[in-house]
């Protein structure tokens, strides 16, 4: 439509431009009520706070990452709270009482446990609509649904015979319902 506004566009526009002097006029607005000199030290005083918490919180998060992999489990939901303290601790850094605020709302358990739950129905809403329907979901997937003999892709048997397998590979997006059968078959 012209004249519309993309919303990745409206979303850098509100970050680089409307966020700075939100929080400009903010810190304005408290170094009035308590001085500069205060409003510095607090602006300090949160980003360490918030660099200590960031770190333990990571710490754990990459803990149970790897507790998760070494038993064999896909760690999705570490990754997703990893990603969200990296994002705390990139609110943290910015110069700020309002990223400050999200920044330690990331941080804490139960309110990243909301925001996670968010993240994970969205991308999961995401892959389910690129599955149905013939769409990008904003990243590439090929789901393999026909395993060769004992259970290894592709038929490969780990080379308990002599035989030569000859590989070529091609790029492959799945745009329309013709690629899909050569995808693996799987649903339309």
């Amino acid at each position: 439509m012209p004249g519309s506004i993309e919303p990745m566009a409206l979303a850098l526009f509100l970050i680089f431009i409307v966020v700075p002097f939100v929080e400009l006029f903010v810190i304005i607005q408290v170094a009035g009520v308590i001085g500069g000199g205060w409003t510095i030290l607090l602006l300090v005083v949160e980003s360490i706070l918030g660099a200590w918490l960031c770190k333990r919180e990571g710490a754990g998060v990459l803990r149970r990452i790897n507790e998760q992999l070494n038993a064999g489990q896909l760690p999705t939901i570490e990754l997703v709270n990893g990603a969200l303290i990296l994002l705390a601790g990139a609110l943290m850094v910015t110069p700020g009482f309002l990223t400050d605020i999200l920044g330690f709302l990331l941080l804490i358990p139960p309110t990243r446990a909301i925001v996670r739950a968010i993240v994970l129905h969205r991308l999961q809403k995401r892959i389910d609509d690129a599955v149905s329907r013939d769409g990008d979901a904003g990243f590439g997937f090929i789901r393999v649904t026909n395993f060769g003999p004992n259970g290894s892709p592709f038929g490969f048997n780990g080379g308990s015979d002599d035989s030569v397998v000859d590989v070529a590979s091609r790029d492959v997006t799945a745009r329309s319902r013709a690629d899909q059968p050569e995808l693996g078959g799987g649903r339309p």
